[in-house]
């Protein structure tokens, strides 16, 4: 079975690979918690945050971003002591402003699905990459993209969060034409 190089020899990776990366996702909460993760992913690997997804799942109520949007002080302080997390006072301060303007973009256009998938008039892109290492870290569309949201009063959605984001919920295909899951998703 050929799978895309980015993930091969590890369990966890090739599992997250075969079920998740690259799926287009229209439900607004998971497509928060593929924001939440990238935006803490940001300046490390991936699979450090694929290793700690549990313990974010459970520090950040299941990555509800009502109840996100409303964390106080307290929560805040207990956040930070979470040594199953991300221990980033910024990162952390931005999952709460992120959740909060989450939650203005649903308001705005009905659903953060609708806006985000409008960028790409609701299909996704699809690539033809020999390699994963031919995939870029960012394109003019994710300029575009990271540029609103942080007009928004998104954080950590520069273009190479923002276009991590893209491939891991589909809404580009940059699976490996090889890779099995290319014509899949």
């Amino acid at each position: 079975m050929n799978r895309c190089g980015w993930c091969v020899g590890d369990p966890l990776y090739e599992a997250y690979h075969d079920t998740e990366w690259g799926v287009p996702v229209y439900e607004d909460t998971t497509l928060f918690e593929f924001l939440i993760l990238e935006t803490f992913q940001a300046g490390l690997s991936w699979i450090t945050i694929l290793r700690k997804r549990e313990n974010f799942r459970k520090a950040f109520d299941n990555f509800d971003y009502k109840k996100i949007a409303a964390y106080d002080d307290a929560k805040y302080e207990s956040l930070l002591e979470d040594k199953g997390i991300i221990r980033n006072k910024l990162k952390i301060k931005s999952a709460i402003t992120n959740a909060q303007n989450f939650i203005k973009i649903q308001q705005e256009f009905g659903s953060f699905s609708d806006y985000i998938w409008g960028f790409v008039d609701g299909k996704p892109i699809q690539n033809h990459l020999k390699s994963y290492k031919d995939a870029p870290a960012n394109t003019p569309l994710s300029d575009e993209i990271s540029k609103d949201l942080k007009k928004r009063g998104f954080k950590f959605v520069g273009t190479t969060v923002v276009y991590a984001h893209m491939q891991a919920t589909g809404m580009v295909n940059d699976h490996e034409v090889e890779c099995f899951r290319y014509k899949e998703v």
